[in-house]
């Protein structure tokens, strides 16, 4: 019996970890992307390499394993469909810089651990109050890192366009984590063909481009830009996104994402000398006492 307990805290710290390890690896997307946007590649060519390059990294390793990428009709079905809402997660996104502010597109992103708990509640499986409580500290803090000084421009297409991209975030972390069919396919194979369906689909959103497709990219600096933003906030964080699913759960797994915009915003503090405002700083506080709270909640009622 002490056995097995130990066995659960550990495999609940390996969830929480790799929680974590998904939002900073997620929040490195300025630290490749910014160079790439600022050389003029266009938005649907850096895409498409992001997951393109990701899902050949991927798939070589797997192989080198030796670990199967054979699946069945109806489980490549359900994959497919993982990996074009968490392609239209990215579209929606960036569509939505075109009308609002990135800090508040990035505000309204991080509705999707309410998403979550939502659609977790339609299929009668209920938050925590602990959960509900870090969800409802973790968004005050988001709102006070994101928002911009001074007025801020309402769109409503593009407000709309970023509560698409929480909402399609939102239905990736549920399905990984309820759906029996894929259950045992393993976090590899899963992330793999999520990455595959991607590049296809930005591949063909390339299409109508009035830019040439590889724009930018003559440089070895975009080609290494391009394979960080592969490696990094892509491949490492979808598969650590997918584990942490698995282990603790979407509700969970979603307050971590917080770590999102904190490492975005140290990010550009840090390396392209962006301004941090007090205001920030209290955000990125409320932040962290949330899910403090969170992971101290749960390893409490994990051990009565």
């Amino acid at each position: 019996m002490i056995q097995q307990d130990i066995r659960f805290r550990n495999s609940t710290a390996v969830g929480l970890l790799a929680g974590f390890a998904a939002g900073v690896s997620y929040g490195l997307n300025p630290l490749f992307g910014k160079p790439l946007l600022e050389a003029g590649v266009p938005v649907s060519t850096m895409l498409f390499f992001r997951y393109f390059i990701s899902a050949l990294i991927l798939g070589a390793w797997m192989l080198a394993r030796k670990e199967p990428l054979k699946i069945k009709a109806r489980e490549f079905r359900l994959l497919m469909l993982l990996g074009v809402l968490f392609a239209c997660s990215s579209i929606t996104l960036f569509e939505s810089y075109k009308f609002i502010p990135s800090g508040l597109a990035t505000t309204l992103v991080y509705l999707y651990p309410i998403f979550v708990s939502l659609i977790m509640i339609v299929l009668r499986k209920y938050p925590t109050w602990q959960s509900w409580l870090s969800i409802a500290a973790t968004t005050v803090g988001v709102v006070l890192l994101c928002l911009p000084q001074g007025s801020v421009k309402l769109h409503t297409g593009g407000m709309i366009l970023a509560a698409l991209s929480a909402l399609s975030y939102a239905l990736y972390l549920v399905i990984v984590n309820v759906s029996d069919r894929i259950r045992h396919i393993s976090e590899h194979t899963l992330t793999f063909y999520a990455l595959a369906t991607g590049s296809v689909l930005f591949l063909f959103t390339s299409i109508p481009e009035k830019a040439p497709f590889l724009t930018g990219c003559n440089s070895w600096a975009s080609a290494m830009n391009l394979i960080g933003l592969a490696i990094f906030p892509t491949m490492i964080s979808m598969l650590t996104l997918a584990l942490s699913t698995r282990i603790i759960g979407p509700v969970r797994t979603a307050v971590l994402g917080v770590f999102e915009p904190i490492t975005s915003i140290l990010i550009g503090t840090l390396l392209f000398k962006e301004v941090i405002t007090s205001r920030m700083l209290l955000g990125i506080g409320i932040c962290i006492a949330a899910l403090m709270f969170m992971v101290i909640t749960t390893s409490r009622r994990k051990q009565q």
